[in-house]
């Protein structure tokens, strides 16, 4: 059964994809990638990265093009599950409808880009003193907040208020 009070969420889910497009089709028209800028001194930089892997640059020297594939229809399996769990399964509460919409808008930002480009552009990249944290994006940092606040309902989950419909009655 679809909830539609969580359809509401799917703004939050297409203003991730929106937000991630947008801001890598600036570093796209304006940069080469391997371009790099400092804007925290020794901390903060945009670069110009393409990550044809997955996470941490996973597989991202294969060549070969069943990987490109696998991630495809992987990251459709996933965000199709995310969706359906989003509008339809019960007991979600606002934080986890919150976590599972960034989680879909990170996980199809980031898969439009695959299929548009067979690789993800990255543009932020962190230093902690001789550690390069790998280049992020919009996309990625929306899929880490909604695995957050995903964990978090895990671990201290929200008390559910009483049906005040029903109580009404």
């Amino acid at each position: 059964m679809i909830h539609p009070s969580r359809l509401r969420w799917l703004i939050l889910t297409l203003a991730v994809v929106f937000l991630d497009r947008l801001s890598k089709a600036a570093i796209e028209a304006k940069t080469m990638e391997g371009w790099r800028h400092e804007l925290v001194h020794n901390f903060i930089y945009l670069v110009h990265s393409e990550n044809p892997g997955i996470a941490f640059s996973i597989f991202a020297d294969s060549n070969w093009h069943w990987v490109r594939y696998s991630l495809i229809a992987g990251s459709l399996v996933v965000i199709a599950v995310i969706a359906w769990y989003l509008v339809a399964a019960d007991g979600v509460s606002s934080r986890a409808a919150a976590g599972l919409a960034l989680l879909l808008g990170g996980a199809t930002g980031n898969l439009t880009d695959r299929i548009l480009h067979g690789a993800v552009t990255d543009f932020f990249e962190v230093l902690f003193g001789s550690y390069r944290y790998p280049a992020f994006n919009v996309a990625d940092s929306a899929i880490t907040m909604g695995a957050i606040l995903i964990l978090l309902e895990l671990l201290f989950p929200q008390p559910s208020r009483p049906n005040v419909i029903s109580k009404a009655r």
